[in-house]
Order: structure tokens, then C-alpha cells, then sequence
């Protein structure tokens, strides 16, 4: 199988998004932490602002933008059926950069999680079917009217 350029581009832009987007839920709840240990004003459990205040929870929100415009950039490269399954890749790098930086406890239930969301992105997109070239309105009219 040979992968086009443009899938290379997409596929990479997909997978750099779940790194930014996982590695920006840690950044936040770093920022949160922060603003909650300042304890000079309610926090955000309690209908406080202050983490708005905190330069590291705004750093993870522009992480987060980051992976969201590189993954709306993925689809541009990469079908659908390529770029979508690479978006649980999120929640892998969530969850083991939570396990070092945060020093959270990752049970078996969530290695068993993780796991099963590597083994289904990969065999999702190892056996992607081909995507066709469609020409006219009138070909995707034909193929939205036709049955599965």
C-alpha cells in the first residue's frame, strides 16, 4: 500500500492534534491546581474565575486551540476515515502524561482503555477503505440517494 503525500500530511497533522490536545488537559488542570492553592478567591468548583487569572490554564486553552486547528487542518490533507480514529489518541497522551506530571494513579481498567483505543485507531486505519474522486454534484447526488 502506498500512502500519498497528502495522507502523510493529514495523518501527521491528526496525530500532532491529540498530542496537543492531550497534553492541554494536563496544562489546565495544572493552572486550575495553581489558581486553587493561591486561595485568594473562590475557586472554579465554587463559581470562581480566578483561574482566568492563571497564565498556565491559558497556556493549556491555546494548546487546545493549537490541536483543534491542526486537526481541522487534517481533514483538508487525510479522508474522514483517517483522521477521525487518530482523535482517541487524545486520551492516551491525557492519560500518561496525567500519570507522570500529575502523579495520577492509571488503574487497570484505564490501561485496558488505552490500549483498546491504540489497537482500534490503528485497525481503523490500517484498513481504511479507498477513498473515491467524486467529479460532479450529480455523482454525489447519486451516491446520497443510493442505499448502504
Amino acid at each position: 500500500m502506498v500512502a500519498s503525500l497528502d495522507n502523510v500530511r493529514g495523518l501527521t497533522l491528526a496525530m500532532s492534534s491529540s498530542a496537543f490536545i492531550g497534553s492541554s488537559f494536563v496544562i489546565k488542570k495544572i493552572g486550575l491546581k495553581k489558581a486553587g492553592d493561591s486561595g485568594a478567591r473562590a475557586r472554579a468548583g465554587s463559581g470562581g474565575h480566578s483561574y482566568l487569572y492563571e497564565p498556565l490554564w491559558w497556556l493549556g486553552m491555546v494548546t487546545m486551540i493549537l490541536g483543534e486547528i491542526a486537526n481541522f487542518a487534517a481533514y483538508a490533507f487525510a479522508p474522514a476515515i483517517l483522521v477521525t480514529p487518530l482523535g482517541a489518541l487524545s486520551i492516551i497522551f491525557s492519560a500518561v502524561l496525567a500519570h507522570f506530571i500529575l502523579k495520577e494513579r492509571l488503574h487497570m481498567f484505564g490501561v485496558v482503555g488505552c490500549i483498546l483505543c491504540v489497537v482500534g485507531s490503528v485497525g481503523i486505519v490500517l484498513h481504511a477503505p479507498k477513498e473515491r474522486e467524486i467529479n460532479s454534484v450529480g455523482e454525489i447526488w447519486h451516491f446520497a440517494t443510493q442505499p448502504g
